[in-house]
């Protein structure tokens, strides 16, 4: 047993969204009691007992959109590599650094994420990953990774003729594989998707291929109109727009998770309602890719399950919430955009998109949810209740506020220090391999 109290809690449960002295009582992986410190204490007596000392307890952070590999990224410098636009970015950059990636170096990318994801509170992650350098068993390289760090994780393949027909297809026999794999797992903390990089980079062939190898039971996690060239790309060569096309190959649906969705207009938001289909808006990522901005307002209010995302650009879930903030406001030119929509993308999206990969609810406090808690060091300066909830988690938290994670019942980070992982070796480890991959691609 283990009872985190003696915090200020958002539990994200509407029937209960606040408690000032607030404590969750964990029974394995699952929530058994939530309410006041002394009564929770009170009924479990003998539980180990975490104090968050008057700062924030609430639900652990789920990021929609992840890329694990981004970590390699990371101050490297490819020789030549002055990129004019969007295309140049993911050729000169992302597929370069994809086209070299080991095994190895796929695995030490996710230990390296991972550390990042819990560091910032994050304990769900919807990963769409490239390694075309070695693609069979890439997902479960990753997979080892997360079981030795505690993440939960959906994982896919992302599926693209950019390399030639037969690495097409070794990612989508990766992606089967997986998905087969993560079906039978009992754990509820794998999943998986068939994975598809963009439309501009995938023929019908393929899509076919992959519609053959897809389990009923899951969907597709794909970049969609992501920039300006993906959209004139599908003009030009199909005659129609994005999501007609994803329509046609009966790729749209409940347990398909759109990503970005920058150039879609009114006739395709319309389709992603009426079929189920999530979107997830990963607004840092399409700012810094000078992308453009989506309408994720007007998608959100068409009642389009919208979650949010980071796209590897960041880890840290608050740090996507403010760039979201601003962005629409900025863009629109409205001061009062994006202070309710934002919000319920991180935290009433995401929850819903998880909830259609995991079984127990997640992104709440409440008795039968998932055990997956963190506590931050935020202390208010001003009046905190029910009705000021988002205003202090977004002017008054950053991820690395949070000093406490727990997912699925066990202890990952407590006081900012890993729980049973030697950070130093595994990042030094990450480091090595780094500079090997660096040397791969610059020669």
């Amino acid at each position: 047993m283990l009872v985190i109290g003696n915090g200020r809690m958002i539990t994200q449960d509407a029937s209960n969204p606040f408690l000032e002295n607030g404590a969750v009582a964990m029974d394995g992986n699952t929530i058994v009691m939530v309410g006041v410190t002394e009564e929770v204490k009170k009924v479990y007596p003998d539980a180990e007992f975490v104090d968050a000392k008057g700062g924030v307890i609430m639900p652990a952070f789920i990021n929609a959109h992840e890329h694990i590999y981004s970590s390699f990224a990371r101050g490297l410098s490819i020789n030549g590599y002055n990129p004019q636009g969007f295309l140049d970015i993911l050729d000169g950059l992302w597929w370069t650094v994809d086209r070299h990636l080991t095994l190895e170096q796929t695995k030490l990318s996710a230990y390296a994420t991972y550390i990042d994801s819990i560091k910032n509170g994050v304990t769900t992650v919807f990963d769409h990953h490239a390694s075309f350098g070695e693609i069979h068993d890439s997902l479960f390289a990753i997979e080892d990774a997360a079981k030795e760090m505690g993440i939960r994780t959906c994982l896919c393949y992302e599926v693209s003729d950019r390399d030639g027909m037969d690495k097409a297809r070794a990612a989508v026999m990766e992606n089967a594989a997986w998905i087969k794999h993560a079906l039978a797992d009992e754990t509820d903390m794998l999943a998986g998707m068939m994975g598809m990089h963009a439309q501009f980079t995938i023929s019908d062939e393929t899509m076919e291929l992959a519609a053959a190898n897809k389990p009923a039971e899951v969907g597709y996690h794909i970049h969609v109109a992501e920039g300006i060239e993906d959209l004139h790309d599908c003009l030009k060569k199909y005659g129609k727009r994005i999501v007609d096309r994803l329509m046609d190959n009966n790729i749209l649906g409940s347990k398909t998770l759109l990503g970005h969705c920058i150039y879609v207009n009114s006739h395709e938001m319309d389709l992603i309602r009426d079929t189920d289909t999530m979107v997830v808006h990963n607004p840092e990522s399409n700012m810094g890719n000078a992308c453009g901005c989506p309408p994720t307002m007007e998608i959100v209010h068409r009642g389009i399950l919208t979650g949010l995302g980071t796209d590897g650009y960041t880890h840290d879930m608050t740090e996507s919430m403010k760039v979201a903030n601003v962005l629409h406001k900025h863009h629109l030119c409205d001061a009062n955009a994006a202070w309710g929509e934002v919000p319920q993308m991180l935290f009433e999206g995401n929850a819903k998109i998880a909830g259609r990969y995991f079984k127990k609810p997640l992104g709440v406090l409440k008795e039968g949810a998932a055990a997956d808690v963190i506590v931050t060091d935020y202390i208010p300066l001003t009046p905190m209740d029910a009705s000021n909830i988002n205003g202090h988690i977004l002017f008054g938290m950053t991820g690395r506020s949070v000093i406490t994670t727990v997912c699925n019942g066990k202890v990952l980070m407590k006081d900012r220090e890993l729980v049973g992982l030697d950070e130093e070796k595994i990042l030094y480890e990450v480091r090595e391999e780094a500079k090997k991959l660096e040397r791969s691609i610059n020669g």
